[in-house]
């Protein structure tokens, strides 16, 4: 990652980039000088405006042909693409026993395939500029979670997959960072459909919750310090150490700690 004045003009693709995390990443990216290409559905795109610095795309990245056509119009656009950050997503928070399958897997559609149709979309150039694939997973995607078991399916998934795509694209420069939050609010208060769906950053039964702005700053200053791993917040760095060290002990805590009010 380099500062605004010796970027020379690189380009971040940024899904679910129109708010949120995504968002507070494309603006703390344009400070350093990156033009960022925000990708998000089309009532997301509409909110924000246009710059020289940010453009707008929308698109439903669970669509892998709409995919490739965005993609396409990034590439034609700029020099390089030589970050992509994969920051769509929904979560559900409901228990397995009131679950419906078909939430399931809508919830995989846009976790994680979404994501692996970006990638796709990307992986040539992303080789072409020895870039990097950036994938917002969670807490969710490296210890169990109450109440989530298909978000963090979804978010075990994300891991599995850009972790084991590190090895295969290293050998072309490319590298494969994995941010995992704990509890970034973004969307306090919002609602959730009749599927137990919503918006990230929506849950009500978060502990030490951080900003947007302040998760941003975390994940950028990881990849300036190319780490392959970065928790994001003060619950995600206790949790990945008691995970690994006493996952007992961590599962105790948890269950103390989260999954009381879903209301």
């Amino acid at each position: 990652m380099r500062g605004a004045r010796d970027n020379g003009g690189k380009t971040a693709v940024i899904t679910g980039g129109a708010g949120g995390l995504g968002l507070a990443l494309a603006l703390q990216l344009q400070a350093r000088g990156w033009v960022t290409a925000l990708l998000d559905l089309p009532d997301k795109t509409a909110a924000l405006s246009a710059s020289a610095q940010q453009s707008l795309h929308p698109c439903d990245v669970t669509d892998p042909a709409q995919v490739a056509a965005v993609c396409a119009e990034i590439r034609a656009a700029r020099p390089s693409i030589d970050l992509a950050i994969y920051s769509a997503g929904i979560t559900m928070i409901a228990p397995f026993a009131q679950s419906d399958p078909a939430a399931h897997r809508r919830l995989f559609e846009v976790n994680y395939w979404g994501a692996v149709h970006v990638a796709q979309a990307l992986l040539h150039d992303l080789r072409a500029a020895s870039g990097t694939h950036l994938a917002i997973t969670s807490v969710a995607g490296f210890a169990p979670l109450k109440h989530r078991t298909a978000y963090a399916a979804s978010k075990h998934a994300l891991t599995g997959f850009f972790g084991s795509l590190r090895g295969e694209e290293a050998p072309f420069g490319v590298r494969c960072a994995l941010a995992a939050p704990s509890f970034v609010a973004t969307n306090p208060g919002a609602a959730f459909d009749a599927q137990h769906l919503g918006p990230p950053g929506a849950a009500r039964d978060g502990v030490d919750e951080i900003s947007a702005e302040a998760a941003a700053l975390v994940i950028l200053s990881g990849l300036d310090k190319r780490r392959d791993f970065i928790p994001v917040g003060r619950v995600a760095g206790l949790a990945w150490w008691l995970n690994r060290l006493a996952p007992r002990l961590y599962e105790r805590q948890m269950l103390k700690s989260i999954g009381g009010d879903l209301t």
